[in-house]
């Protein structure tokens, strides 16, 4: 059973698109934007998964530590919602651009002052404390963020490369994650003690170089013509009513089943990348610099798939390539802590590979076009932005630490994967109630 919309019916209408020339900066201000702050924020997760149990958690239970550091990094995840709703609050009525560029900063200085906490030695249980409110801040800027960038690089292009385009914000968090463990890997050369006591914070410290580098392309780059041409029909209309409560009121069952469309490839990839990596170096003993290496080049692969399956997707659907991809994350999960077990290093590198440069390419490299692409123009960007973040809280902020809480309770790693699994399952049932996107007008 689908879930109709008068706006998959409409002839194709739609705007003139962006000249070339304009849509591919676009399309690069999208990427770089999108890299820097979510190298911001998966340096933290990185973290939490190898030091912030050593770092702030000290002197508590090691399984008890790693459940705090991971509540941290849910944290984070829980205020990206937020972040959604503020950002598409400004992004729905003020336009695009000026929500950008104020995330990049409020993430650039949030990681900048997380580099530089002092550890719970040396300043108590104010370290944890300080350490949470950076961590809510960074989840509110790069919650306002993913929406805003996908709808930049969606909103520019034309109705037959809708799915191409949404590929520059999953390229971009790709690269971020890479350059984040690509940051932590190059790190490798330092003893653990060194490692714990200052190696860490260097990629925090050092990111703000790319946020001013950030800063500089989104300022250059133009505010979406299709927010522009709404604005000019309904300015009185866009002004007088929220967009948070115009999206509850009149989609409340879309912006659920958008929800769940992302919640189980979401939660897949987030344990793979961060509680399977605790998972092996704390419980099984294996080196993180495996995990680091093999994470690198199954990013690199994922970000060769990712354009080519979101350019595939303008021609045969987004839901022909998403459902599949759903269903085999689900499957797949099953086999991981099996393989992980197994502490062989060709097994590792290719749960990565399979795991992030096919099935994640499959799903995150076609989920943008999707979510932007359900909801109308007058709440788009809160629609898009609250579907990814709540999947994101529920997915990568629960999943990870509630794998860690179930395995830290007696329960076997099997639970894992049959909760990823049910998850998954239901996200492919959602996209699929959603209908053929590709199909629907952006010019409402």
């Amino acid at each position: 059973m689908e879930i109709n919309d008068a706006r998959t019916i409409e002839p194709e209408g739609e705007r003139v698109a962006t000249p070339r020339g304009q849509a591919a900066r676009i399309y690069a201000a999208s990427f770089v934007g999108t890299t820097i702050e979510f190298f911001d924020f998966i340096v933290y997760g990185t973290a939490a998964a190898l030091v912030f149990p050593q770092v702030f958690f000290a002197g508590v239970p090691s399984a008890m530590g790693i459940v705090f550091s991971f509540a941290t990094l849910a944290i984070g995840y829980a205020a990206r919602p937020l972040g959604g709703i503020i950002g598409g609050h400004y992004g729905d009525r003020y336009g695009r651009k000026s929500v950008l560029v104020a995330t990049m900063a409020v993430m650039g200085v949030s990681t900048f002052l997380t580099g530089l906490l002092p550890p719970s030695t040396k300043i108590g249980i104010l370290a944890p404390i300080l350490l949470i409110v950076l961590r809510v801040v960074q989840g509110v800027a790069v919650g306002g963020e993913w929406g805003g960038a996908v709808l930049m690089a969606v909103e520019h292009a034309g109705k037959k490369k809708r799915g191409f385009s949404a590929t520059a914000v999953a390229m971009g968090s790709a690269c971020g994650v890479f350059l984040a463990y690509a940051s932590f890997a190059a790190l490798g050369f330092l003893s653990e003690e060194q490692f714990e006591s200052f190696g860490w914070r260097i990629p925090f410290v050092a990111s703000i170089a790319l946020v001013i580098v950030g800063m500089y392309i989104r300022l250059k780059v133009e505010e979406s013509p299709v927010f522009l041409e709404a604005k000019k029909e309904a300015p009185a209309e866009s002004e007088r009513r929220l967009p948070i409560f115009s999206l509850i009121k009149e989609q409340p069952g879309r912006t659920v089943v958008s929800i769940l469309t992302y919640t189980g490839p979401f939660m897949a990839q987030a344990i793979l990348t961060t509680y399977v990596i605790t998972y092996a170096t704390t419980e099984l003993g294996l080196p993180r610099q495996v995990f680091l290496n093999a994470m690198m080049i199954s990013l690199l692969g994922m970000m060769a798939m990712v354009p080519v399956l979101g350019a595939l997707s303008d021609r045969i659907g987004r839901r022909t390539i998403y459902v599949p991809a759903c269903l085999a994350f689900g499957v797949f999960s099953f086999f991981t802590f099996p393989m992980v077990g197994t502490g062989q290093t060709w097994v590792i590198f290719l749960l990565f590979i399979v795991g992030m440069s096919f099935l994640n390419a499959a799903t995150l490299g076609v989920v943008g076009s999707i979510l932007s692409e359900v909801f109308p123009t007058r709440h788009r960007y809160t629609g898009a932005s609250v579907a990814y973040q709540f999947a994101g809280l529920i997915g990568g902020g629960l999943g990870p630490l509630v794998a860690a809480a179930m395995v830290g309770s007696g329960m076997h790693v099997v639970s894992v994967g049959i909760m990823v699994g049910v998850f998954c399952m239901i996200s492919a049932i959602a996209c699929y109630s959603l209908g053929d996107t590709r199909k629907h007008e952006l010019a409402d």
